[in-house]
């Protein structure tokens, strides 16, 4: 049978008696009810109508308030001790009147996730014990749990650990208990504890300790600073945005360049550096609610150079590093293959063409199968071609970061949907700026909708190519397919572009007038080829050839779109990116710091050009539609 569960609920709420008094710990309101009756309506709702209360201090007023438990349409029975056993010794007593299998939460916990899901995993791991671990933001004082790569826990290091820990795996308190393993290992009569005392004597018995990790929504609120971020958290919906009745959002990323520093192939974990701002980058994620999911090619270990276990330590220390910043993976998933032979050392049966290896999408599937992702509305991060073109095989959102390789690596010719300078700023687009945008645009778009060409013009990293994607996106949901073609393609050579000549004279516009009027006036489908430019290396090259319709719509983004009047002629739309000028230094800094040039030589050029070019753009905003600010 499933349908038992004990609650641990005889603590006194020492940290909690400013607030709440001399009521126990499980009456703790939380919403305007106790805590422990948010866990009696999950058991309830799950089908666990048999609940168990432990109780201690004050289980008078427990009583009082929980009786037999009829108004929940559960039974509730109670254990009182008379002198604490601790978790375990409590649980012992108990076990004469428990099913052979059943489910053990803690009365100051606030749970939700999905306990039928739990129970199924425990009886098909034909588990002694089953621990829910879960990342989260405070490894410094939780008890941590080592796993290893088939889901055993392996050592349990309970707060507050006796050495430095590389994990962030933590003991959620919330388990499923095969009730004979038990007996085995713990005499009832004997004060115990569950992480201190159970456990370890489990493992060091040869008992199965099976790890259950999910991303649903389980905290401790033994503090009122934790009561009051849990009351937060419910009204903000993040319980709902993680728990298993939705599809929920994630943010994929690469480790290294986009995590971590770009330093070749890391085989040691001292070797292993997160960027300054990828803590804090991740911990918004967390705080929104989005899963955070580390997908990384490892060829290392086809190579022979490193082993599974060791790339285990590796991240062991990136979610080490991350917890300390108070940040976590929802996930880190590796592909150890790599399709080149001829290294000494290698691995032979991992030399293969695999389906995991980026570009390939499997690391993403598997990703969205075990964490029940919604694609549409999730994202891939990286500094590679390959991380960019693994997202959009895999219907996500993408974008290319300068950090890392920044796209030099150009294996495949393949456009991101958004470039930004560094994580935050991938982040901060992800969670804030890309909805502002939406919401500036929406009804510009509503009413552009029988457009064939739309023009967006603006100073240099005003946010054009931002707006211009942000627009396409709202057509195409709108049913209108639109193609976003870059100005800057068809910049000229470095070598042939004179500073203070103007900032017209710095493109081939009359080739890109060419290329394009064809296009604008074709009743049939055809097939565009389109140049497309690195900043890093400031140079074009030709994309793959897109295919646009006639009705179609054309999105043309660069500085001189509104300052050319043969492009003024033909376009329907026109739209002006403006931008607070203290941000738009920041973004140019960051842009040309990205490319490795000598700022003293960059502030020349800005200087130079915030004279012969931003008084003709600022201008040309006077043939816009509308101007937005970015």
């Amino acid at each position: 049978m499933r349908n038992q569960v004990a609650i641990l609920a005889g603590g006194m709420g020492t940290r909690l008696k400013a607030r709440t008094g001399d009521i126990p710990k499980p009456l703790a309101p939380l919403l305007g009810i106790p805590v422990l009756e948010h866990l009696v309506i999950l058991c309830a709702h799950h089908g666990y109508k048999k609940i168990m209360l432990l109780t201690h201090y004050r289980h008078d007023l427990i009583y009082q308030y929980f009786g037999d438990g009829h108004k929940w349409d559960v039974e509730i029975s109670y254990s009182i001790e008379k002198e604490p056993l601790g978790t375990a010794g409590a649980l012992c007593e108990v076990l004469p009147m428990m099913n052979e299998n059943f489910l053990v939460l803690y009365a100051d916990t606030y749970v939700d996730i999905n306990l039928n899901s739990l129970f199924t995993a425990h009886l098909n791991l034909n588990a002694d014990a089953t621990v829910v671990l879960h990342p989260n933001d405070h490894p410094h004082d939780s008890d941590l749990v080592k796993v290893n790569p088939d889901g055993d826990i392996v050592a349990i290091y309970p707060y507050p650990h006796a050495i430095e820990i590389s994990s962030n795996l933590v003991n959620a308190a919330l388990y499923v208990f095969n009730r004979e393993c038990i007996k085995t290992v713990l005499r009832r009569g004997v004060k115990a504890d569950l992480a201190k005392d159970l456990f370890p004597r489990m493992i060091s018995s040869g008992c199965k300790l099976k790890s259950y990790i999910t991303p649903e929504y389980i905290k401790d609120m033994g503090t009122p600073v934790r009561i009051d971020q849990v009351e937060r958290d419910i009204l903000d919906g993040l319980p709902e945005r993680l728990s298993s009745r939705v599809l929920r959002e994630a943010v994929f990323l690469d480790r290294d360049g986009t995590l971590t520093q770009e330093l070749g192939y890391v085989t040691n974990p001292k070797n292993l550096e997160l960027y300054a701002d990828s803590s804090e980058a991740i911990r918004k994620l967390n705080k929104a609610g989005m899963l955070a999911v580390c997908v990384t090619n490892q060829p290392v270990i086809a190579r022979g150079e490193l082993t599974e276990h060791g790339l285990n330590e590796i991240h062991n220390k990136l979610n080490s590093l991350l917890g300390q910043g108070g940040a976590y993976l929802d996930g880190i998933y590796f592909c150890p293959h790599h399709p080149d032979s001829g290294f000494s050392g290698e691995v032979k049966s991992l030399k293969i063409n695999c389906s995991c290896r980026k570009p390939n999408a499997g690391m993403i599937d598997r990703a969205v199968a075990d964490l029940s992702i919604e694609r549409s509305q999730s994202w891939m991060i990286g500094d590679m071609t390959s991380d960019i073109k693994a997202g959009k095989i895999s219907g996500l959102k993408t974008i290319l970061l300068q950090t890392g390789y920044a796209g030099e690596d150009r294996k495949y010719k393949i456009q991101p949907d958004y470039f930004m300078p560094d994580l935050t700023s991938a982040v901060n687009w992800i969670l804030e700026g890309r909805k502002k945008m939406a919401s500036q645009l929406i009804s510009f778009v509503s009413e552009s909708m029988n457009t064939r060409l739309v023009l967006i013009g603006g100073l240099a990293r005003a946010g054009k190519s931002c707006a211009a994607m942000v627009m396409a996106e709202i057509f195409n949901v709108s049913g209108r397919n639109a193609h976003v073609l870059s100005i800057d393609g068809w910049l000229k050579p470095v070598e042939s572009r004179i500073e203070g000549a103007g900032v017209l004279d710095r493109y081939n516009l009359d080739d890109l007038c060419e290329r394009l009027y064809p296009i604008i006036k074709s009743k049939k489908r055809v097939s565009l080829e389109w140049p497309i430019y690195d900043r890093k290396s400031r140079s074009s090259c030709w994309m793959d050839p897109i295919s646009i319709g006639p009705q179609d719509i054309i999105l043309l983004e660069g500085v001189p779109a509104l300052m050319d009047v043969r492009l003024r002629e033909i376009a329907d739309t026109k739209l002006f990116i403006n931008v607070d000028m203290g941000e738009r230094l920041k973004r140019i800094e960051a842009d040309y710091k990205s490319r490795g040039e000598c700022m003293e030589a960059v502030w020349d050029r800005i200087t130079s050009r915030e004279g012969d070019e931003n008084p003709g753009v600022i201008d040309s905003a006077q043939y816009a539609s509308l101007v937005i600010v970015s």
